[in-house]
């Protein structure tokens, strides 16, 4: 699968994600938010085997390496988008974290070929999915569109995979838009993952939620708990404290 990275050029640059903790960006593959808060609410086990599906230029990922908590035994990331794998890569080894994260640059949809990846070994899968129907495309650049639309992968599709790899009680973690979770739970149930734990995100208290965080369960019960909201800013439009700790932001 790692053919797909010869003769690529990128314009990158680094920037920091924690203290001791840099990564690889380019113009066409950032990240948001949305992948610091779902890496923040699926925190692995220690010894977990995880993989991030659609794992673009891995913040998810890296960030469980650059925080105090125990961390996973190994980390396979999942990209479809050759740059944004080889971004990934480059990230892993200045990053020093080639005996835990491995970048994989495939389709999750045909993981067959990948020996590392089997079904039902694994205990945590995660992915920040396309949130937008597939449809007349708004953005010019293909990788944005691939991004955030069902146009290269559908969440069904996402869902399927993390339901073969993940073992029974496995975990599957994702982000996803609000107004879009009938779909998302009706994708994980067709695929055996019961939604267990869901937390929304929002700007400010008294506002709607931009963002849904939701973990699965293989073969769980049927249960859903709610969690508190996560709110980025206080009363006072400054960040809120929990915002400021997922960050590391000083004062």
């Amino acid at each position: 699968m790692d053919d797909c990275y010869n003769d690529l050029y990128i314009e990158r640059c680094w920037i920091p994600l924690l203290p001791g903790l840099e990564i690889a960006v380019s113009r066409r593959h950032r990240f948001t938010t949305d992948s610091v808060l779902l890496s923040r609410f699926a925190a692995p086990r220690p010894g977990d085997r995880c993989a991030d599906l659609g794992a673009g230029c891995g913040a998810v990922s890296l960030l469980w390496f650059g925080r105090d908590e125990p961390l996973p035994a190994s980390v396979h990331c999942v990209e479809l988008d050759p740059e944004a794998a080889l971004l990934l890569r480059e990230s892993v080894a200045r990053n020093r974290l080639t005996d835990r994260i491995f970048p994989l640059c495939g389709d999750l949809r045909d993981l067959k070929s990948c020996s590392a990846l089997q079904p039902g070994s694994l205990d945590l899968a995660v992915s920040n999915p396309p949130y937008f129907p597939a449809g007349p495309a708004r953005e010019r650049d293909s990788a944005r569109r691939t991004a955030r639309r069902e146009s290269a992968v559908t969440i069904g599709e996402v869902c399927a995979c993390a339901s073969r790899l993940l073992r029974q009680g496995g975990r599957f973690c994702c982000c996803w838009r609000p107004e879009r979770l009938p779909d998302l739970f009706a994708a994980l149930r067709e695929n055996g993952l019961e939604p267990k734990r869901l937390r929304t995100a929002a700007v400010r208290e008294g506002v709607p939620p931009f963002l849904t965080l939701v973990e699965a369960v293989r073969g769980g019960g049927k249960e859903l708990r709610w969690m508190p909201p996560l709110l980025l800013n206080g009363p006072d439009g400054r960040p809120s404290a929990e915002y400021r700790a997922i960050y590391r932001m000083e004062g």
